[in-house]
């Protein structure tokens, strides 16, 4: 197995924008793009905020696009996940069902997968209705009526944000009371096309096609009844990707913590270990922002190796 100068892993919008830079930069390139390649984009359907669509375009189609930019400047791709990791000596080394790919530098790429409820038609309309992001999504559900499922911040936010698009927004809860900062709760209270169901949690998603409604159950009363909206928003959390790093490098709620570095920095606990995009970011979470990220790893992962050991 050859010598990387960098092995990437993971090719979402984090991945291949390292994979551009660090290939442009005449670096030795590995992708690991996973047995199921490009990131949460390939489960979106129209994505209408990312710069230079200005008709929009499809999810899978932004990633194949995305892929054929990094394997122009040369990047080798592995269509596999990774089952380990080692980086506790040099070279760093990752593994797959191929074997051990060895590195000088590693870029962690491999995202957060949104929380769902397991619903039994929840799969099925994922990207017809069903989301877990609303400032992807909401301007989709303009005039509409939506439920938002949560209880802290982002729930609070998500119905913020959809209540300025949507004709209602309903927030179904399970517990009496939310988790959220006492301000957004406030903000929340104070919207008039939001209400709150408490007590309750929705048990399934009703539509053919698309979203036609959701079916809730009050945890107490055990009654059940649907309710007739056009979008499911979920907003219970992220879970990041980060299982082979548990390890390897600090984490906090299973996030990859960053290092700063004379100001911001994609470094991780580990020297020429980075990391780009939502394995990081539980903020933004947005295709263009850990683009971003991709593109200060590799700029990071490219002067770190200048001076690294050979």
């Amino acid at each position: 197995m050859p010598l990387y100068d960098v092995i990437v892993i993971g090719s979402g919008p984090a991945g291949l924008t390292a994979a551009i830079y660090t290939t442009r930069a005449n670096l030795k390139t590995l992708v690991i793009a996973g047995a199921v390649a490009g990131g949460q984009l390939m489960i979106t359907t129209d994505v209408e905020n990312y710069p230079g669509f200005p008709k929009g375009v499809q999810g899978p189609e932004l990633m194949e696009l995305w892929r054929q930019q990094a394997q122009r400047f040369k990047a080798d791709f592995i269509d596999d996940n990774v089952s380990k990791v080692d980086f506790s000596k040099r070279p760093l080394k990752v593994w797959t069902s191929e074997g051990m790919h060895e590195g000088r530098s590693v870029i962690i790429a491999t995202g957060a997968n949104a929380k769902y409820l397991g619903l039994p038609n929840e799969e099925r309309l994922k990207g017809r209705g069903v989301s877990a992001c609303a400032t992807c999504d909401g301007f989709f559900f303009k005039g509409l009526d939506v439920v938002v499922v949560g209880g802290g911040d982002t729930a609070m936010e998500d119905s913020l944000y959809l209540s300025k698009l949507c004709k209602t927004v309903t927030v179904v809860h399970r517990r009496h009371e939310f988790r959220a900062s006492k301000i957004m709760q406030d903000r929340l209270f104070k919207t008039a096309n939001v209400k709150v169901l408490w007590d309750t949690e929705v048990i399934d998603v009703l539509g053919d096609a698309k979203v036609e409604g959701v079916r809730i159950k009050n945890v107490k009363t055990r009654q059940t009844s649907d309710l007739k909206v056009q979008g499911l928003f979920l907003a219970i959390g992220h879970e990041p990707a980060t299982d082979i790093l548990r390890d390897q490098l600090h984490l906090e709620k299973g996030y990859v913590v960053l290092r700063p570095h004379d100001g911001l920095s994609t470094a991780t606990s580990v020297d020429g270990v980075f990391a780009a995009g939502d394995v990081h970011d539980f903020r933004y979470r947005q295709a263009v922002t850990a683009a971003g990220y991709g593109c200060m790893a590799a700029l990071d992962a490219e002067r770190w190796l200048q001076h690294a050991p050979a």
